[in-house]
C-alpha cells in the first residue's frame, strides 16, 4: 500500500470522523488489523491522545488470544524478503528505513534472515521489535536477548511491542 505520509489531524477531527473516515486514517495503526481501528472507534470521543492509544492498546490486549496470535503474525519479518520486495505497509516501510534496515549489507541481510527465521522457528511468530529510534545494531542485540524467553514470554513481549508501534503512529497521525 502506497500513499504519501499522513498529514496530522487534530483530536477534534478524530473524534468527528465518520467510521469510514476513521478506518481509512487509523485502519493499517496495527498492522494488517482494521479490527483494532474498529474496536477503537467505539470508545470515542477521545478526551486525549493518550485516551486514544489506550483505546487502540486495550482492543489488542483483550482480543481472544487467536486474534492476538493472527495480529503477530500479520507483521513483516524485519528486513525481510517482504520489506526489500516493497510488500509492507507503508508505515513499516518508513520505520524500517528510519532504523537503516533499508541498507543493510548482503551479509547483514543474510544475518537478519537467518535471526528472524531461528525466531519464527522457536517462538512461532515473527520478532517484532519497536524500530523508531533504534538502530540495526539495537535491534540485533534485541534478538540476542529475547532468544533465551519463553514462548509464552515472547508472546507478551510482542503483544507490548505491538503497542508501542500503535503509539508512534497514533501520534504520527493526531497532533496533540
Amino acid at each position: 500500500m502506497s500513499r504519501a505520509p499522513f498529514v496530522p489531524i487534530t483530536l477534534d477531527q478524530v473524534n468527528a470522523c465518520v467510521g469510514k473516515d476513521f478506518l481509512e486514517t487509523f485502519g493499517e495503526v496495527a498492522e494488517h488489523a482494521p479490527w483494532v481501528a474498529e474496536e477503537a472507534l467505539d470508545k470515542r470521543p477521545f478526551a486525549d491522545l493518550e485516551a486514544m492509544v489506550a483505546a487502540f492498546a486495550d482492543a489488542v490486549r483483550a482480543a481472544p488470544r487467536d486474534r492476538r496470535h493472527e495480529l503477530l503474525s500479520a507483521h513483516p519479518d524485519l528486513a525481510g524478503t517482504a520489506a526489500v520486495a516493497g510488500e509492507v505497509t507503508e508505515d513499516s516501510a518508513r520505520e524500517q528505513a528510519g532504523a537503516g534496515l533499508d541498507t543493510l549489507s548482503p551479509e547483514e541481510f543474510r544475518r537478519f534472515t537467518r535471526l528472524n527465521g531461528h525466531y519464527r522457528e522457536k517462538f512461532g511468530i515473527p520478532f517484532i521489535f519497536a524500530v523508531r529510534g533504534a538502530t540495526k545494531h539495537d535491534i540485533l542485540r534485541g534478538f540476542g536477548e529475547r532468544m533465551s524467553g519463553t514462548p509464552e514470554e515472547e508472546f507478551g513481549i510482542a503483544i507490548e511491542q505491538v503497542v508501542r508501534i500503535m503509539r508512534f503512529r497514533l501520534e504520527d497521525r493526531v497532533r496533540s
